[in-house]
């Protein structure tokens, strides 16, 4: 794999506006590579001579160049051949107003011919490297930041830890604090002498921060180790006659080590019902600290999630470094061969100096970052602790192909089988096909709606991929749990095969001819595929997916208990979903009217003509958008956008049209004034949808864009592919029009004809939840989010003071 695309692929997502455009300053040696062989004189006439005289000419006749020769061909008699040969001069420069220093390069042969390309190129890499410099020192400040916080929380861990464990013991503070950075100013003072002068400055910053130290006392032979590393450190230093600041200065200010406590309250970091209730009446949350073993778990269990994330970070910082160094590196050395000059050299002389080659901080902080957390959360388990930190990749299992190809070939096999068996036996030309279509096909359509939306999602998941949109981090899936396209297609099928095999078992009905009662077995199959599902859906048990399962259900229940939980983007990303699959949750509806009254038995629907079903037809089908509208409210309360709240209007203007096309279904033949209103609101709500859909969930439309009417970055490179999305968009989101204009098609059923409406439907959403997360994803590669934020268990008084 050629470099370019290896440093595409392994770039962050979020951080990919802050790299190095290779891919641009390698088209720029291109145009003076072309340059160069426009302006080469034409080589001079062949002579005709001999093969044999050409290999004398170039091996006995030719000077030896000598086994030490410079690879640069250097004169071998001048002077200071490399101040001669020198093209360019790169200097550091500091600008009004700014505490760093940025680099400028000098093209010494700009009077040559072709140097004014050769000097835009110096000015590119120049921007370039200021841009990825600059970058990477602020995120090494953002991390620094971070190691002081979680240095605070682990010392009210510890006092918790403490107290709780041993309430009436006396403890050796000094032995248990553990400080995350104490390295950073040790390396600051190692670099001191030999980094740029604005290296060295914004590193005695870092001496002053409060740091987590790995010592100890002599008194705990478990530290003893350390303790006699630290202290051939401190004398490696002082030989060295490197001036550094112990940490014991700073533990003079330190609090007595339980003294924490009393400064330290709890954050409320799970939210519940209750809390949210508390919080709208304004009643005060209980925040004193409570010494059970349960909350210590909990704080343990928080403060492992902040270390694990943060480590992360750091070793995707590390990798920042590195790749782009490595870039820097490659494109010096391509300018290099087609230009003949030597500027490697000098050049990476400059970044190994600067603060993105000279920096080890990061380095340090992740050495220390381990060392905590193997010591405290692993109990000194390093392997234990590594593979917590460091996480195996997930490995693409063969077996998982394998039976998603089995699971896929069943499917089409019996989707054949299940044509061919309708077709020669005339099944839908017998007496009973209203009654099947009335009664069975419900039952059986909930299945297809859920495999069609399996199907959406794992091509969106494939897409997605492909693209490089991050959606596991965007839904904040736990690292190495989320499911590939291969897992869901593998489930999707697994269930495809279970429902086309109990359809084919009730096209052999059993009745009996005394009672007209149907075998109950067979009626009762898709009953029992429904509760199959739903075991497996909340079995507690590790398989089937469990981690993803559990994520499934806390994001439905929190769409059912909206607006009583924050709203974040997996919850309202599932109620949209939701929103689509109206019909499956009609089918629900169904299976506990026939199935609990008994009609499975004679095949009637007799319930659904009840006064309560018809009610429930009402309640069922507005949920998922009464739940969405809700989850607006709440972020609107919350966030004060205004935006929140004309995205709740869209819902509520759906709600009323699926309200009115709802009573126009049942009184079809009684009042025409519902299906005016049913098509007055559903006009409104599928207008205000498309242009919500397009303009604000999309970010398209914009007339001023540098692609026109879309956005100015797109991840797919062909703009038609936005176009025919828009286009299908309005087209599928007018489907409902079947429904109000009522049209009569004569080979298809009507419980066909909603089904095919439906279906429609989520291909529609399935369409949207692409272009939806790559819109997110672009926002959060405009932001340079690449990670989210985690909660922290403990709250310092000094913290509300400063705000």
């Amino acid at each position: 794999m050629k470099f370019g695309k290896e440093f595409a692929a392994q770039m962050v997502p979020e951080w990919q506006e802050a790299y190095m455009n290779y891919n641009y300053l390698k088209s720029l040696i291109k145009d003076i590579q072309h340059s160069k062989q426009r302006d080469k004189p034409p080589p001079p006439p062949a002579t005709t001579t001999t093969p044999h005289q050409i290999k004398r000419r170039h091996t006995l006749y030719r000077a030896f160049s000598g086994l030490t020769r410079s690879r640069h061909h250097q004169e071998p008699f001048s002077p200071n051949p490399d101040i001669e040969n020198q093209a360019i001069l790169v200097n550091p420069v500091r600008s009004e107003g700014s505490n760093h220093e940025s680099y400028q390069t000098t093209f010494l042969m700009a009077a040559e011919e072709g140097g004014v390309m050769e000097l835009d190129y110096f000015r590119r890499v120049d921007d370039e490297f200021n841009k990825v410099e600059k970058f990477y020192r602020g995120k090494v400040e953002e991390v620094l930041k971070e190691a002081a916080v979680l240095n605070k929380q682990m010392d009210a861990l510890i006092a918790f830890r403490i107290k709780v464990e041993n309430p009436q013991r006396l403890f050796d503070w000094s032995g248990e604090i553990t400080r995350l950075a104490s390295d950073v100013a040790t390396s600051t003072a190692q670099l001191a002498a030999s980094t740029p002068r604005g290296v060295r400055a914004s590193r005695r910053a870092a001496m002053a921060m409060d740091v987590i130290e790995e010592g100890g006392s002599s008194s705990q032979g478990e530290h003893s180790g350390e303790d006699d590393k630290d202290e051939k450190e401190k004398e490696e230093l002082v030989g060295r006659k490197v001036k550094v600041e112990k940490p014991e200065m700073f533990r003079g200010s330190r609090p007595a080590p339980l003294d924490v406590l009393s400064r330290v309250t709890m954050n409320q970091t799970v939210e519940t019902p209750v809390s949210t209730i508390k919080g709208f009446l304004n009643v005060p949350l209980q925040t004193e600290l409570k010494f059970s073993r349960e909350n210590l778990r909990k704080v343990e269990e928080q403060l492992k999630s902040a270390f694990v994330v943060f480590y992360q970070k750091l070793r995707l910082l590390k990798s920042f470094g590195f790749l782009n160094t490595l870039a820097f590196s490659k494109i010096m050395k391509k300018y290099d061969k087609v230009t003949s000059r030597n500027t490697l050299k000098p050049y990476m002389k400059m970044v190994d100096n600067s603060y993105l080659g000279s920096s080890d901080e990061v380095t340090k902080l992740i050495e220390r970052v381990e060392s905590a957390f193997i010591k405290h959360f692993s109990n000194s388990n390093r392997r234990k602790g590594m593979a917590v930190l460091r996480p195996k990749p997930k490995i693409e299992r063969h077996r998982i192909t394998f039976f998603m190809g089995c699971f896929a070939g069943c499917t089409v096999a019996l989707t054949l089988a299940l044509i061919l068996l309708v077709h020669t036996r005339g099944i839908m030309n017998q007496p009973g096909r209203k009654q099947y279509m009335d009664t069975i096909f419900p039952l059986y359509s909930l299945f297809g709606f859920v495999f069609l939306h399996m199907l959406m999602y794992a091509g969106n998941i494939y897409f997605w991929r492909r693209y490089r949109v991050n959606y596991s981090f965007i839904f904040g899936f736990k690292q190495g749990t989320e499911l590939g396209y291969r897992e869901v297609l593998l489930v999707s099928f697994g269930l495809g095969v279970l429902a086309l095999a109990a359809v084919l078992s009730n096209l052999d009905m059993e009745m009996d001819p005394q009672t007209k009662e149907f075998k109950q077995l067979t009626e009762l199959l898709p009953l029992f595929l429904v509760l199959l599902v739903i075991v497996i859906l909340v079995c507690p048990f590790n398989f089937v997916y469990r981690s993803s399962r559990y994520f499934f259900l806390v994001c439905v229940f929190h769409c059912i208990c909206a607006p009583l939980y924050k709203v974040t983007l997996p919850d309202f990303f599932l109620a949209d979903q939701l929103t689509s699959q109206v019909e499956a949750i009609r089918s629900l509806q169904f299976y506990i009217c026939y199935y609990g009254s008994g009609d499975y038995k004679l095949r009637e629907t007799s319930c659904t003509l009840s006064d309560v079903f018809k009610t429930f037809n009402f309640i069922v089908a507005c949920i998922p958008y009464w739940s969405r509208l809700l989850q607006c409210l709440r972020r609107l309360f919350e966030e004060k956008d205004p935006h929140q709240g004309y995205n709740g209007l869209k819902y509520f203007f759906t709600i009323v049209a699926v309200t009115m096309r709802t009573a126009y279904s049942l009184n079809k033949d009684v009042n025409w004034n519902w299906k005016i209103l049913a098509g007055i609101f559903s006009i409104i709500a599928a207008l205000y949808g498309t242009y919500w859909d397009l303009v604000v969930d999309w970010g398209l439309l914009h007339r001023n864009s540098k692609n026109r009417w879309l956005r100015d970055k797109l991840l797919i490179p062909y703009n038609s592919v936005y176009f025919g999305a828009m286009v299908l968009n309005v087209l599928l989101r007018f489907a409902w029009l079947q429904t109000v204009l009522n049209y009569d098609v004569p080979f298809l059923h009507e419980k066909t004809t909603l089904a095919l409406v439906a279906s429609l439907e989520i291909i529609r959403r399935g369409i949207w939840s692409f272009f939806r997360l790559e819109n997110e994803h672009l926002n959060n590669v405009g932001k340079y989010r690449a990670f989210k934020a985690v909660p922290l268990p403990f709250n310092y008084d000094e913290d509300h003071k400063d705000l």
